[in-house]
């Protein structure tokens, strides 16, 4: 039990470290947060800051959440271990503790972490994210979708262990909450889509 507090407590300190908020701060003299969408992850980096700023956060917080399973894998061992490296990372995401549990919202995160735990589900629930975003650039309709494919295909591919899916189910109903306002604004047709042009001429 020990194991498993420690994994989730490390987890989620490793996850509280805000790429975002720290790249934006030290290259930019702003607190990402205060523009945009007000969100620190990858997309709003990308719409205000540009692509290599938004590729160095989407590293960073992949990062964070592969070191984070490693550390679950060596504490508590296997999936169940890693899975739970990635909920603390996770977590720490959402709320970090050293930016005033202001985060982001989970998503490269989850899909650097999880693709060490379930590669090919990860990759197949990013495909969707792809092809979506692709399709109707929504960033946060992929995203969504992603957060609802990846837990059912690791419910239907993976050995039954009920806290495995638990847990999975749990950081994808996560992320889902924390887009819960993009729901609200796709369902009244007023989310921003992602200009693929403009993000062409971005420079950073």
């Amino acid at each position: 039990m020990l194991n498993i507090i420690l994994t989730v407590l490390i987890g989620y300190l490793l996850g509280s470290i805000s790429t975002g908020v720290l790249l934006s701060k030290a290259f930019a003299k702003t607190d990402i947060r205060s523009q945009g969408s007000g969100n620190a992850g990858t997309t709003n980096m990308l719409r205000i800051l540009g692509r290599k700023m938004a590729l160095l956060t989407f590293a960073g917080d992949m990062l964070k959440g592969i070191i984070a399973v490693f550390v679950g894998k060596m504490l508590v061992g296997g999936d169940l271990g890693g899975i739970l490296g990635v909920l603390g990372a996770v977590l720490g995401h959402f709320y970090p503790l050293y930016f005033g549990f202001k985060g982001g919202k989970g998503i490269a995160t989850s899909f650097g972490a999880l693709l060490f735990v379930f590669p090919v589900q990860t990759l197949l629930a990013f495909a969707v994210f792809l092809i979506l975003v692709s399709a109707t650039h929504y960033v946060s309709l992929g995203s969504v979708a992603a957060a609802v494919v990846l837990p059912l295909l690791v419910i239907l591919t993976t050995p039954y262990h009920p806290a495995i899916y638990i847990i999975t189910a749990c950081i994808g109903g996560g992320v889902i909450w924390r887009h819960r306002a993009n729901i609200k604004r796709l369902i009244n047709h007023t989310e921003n889509k992602l200009d693929f042009n403009t993000l062409k001429k971005k420079k950073s």
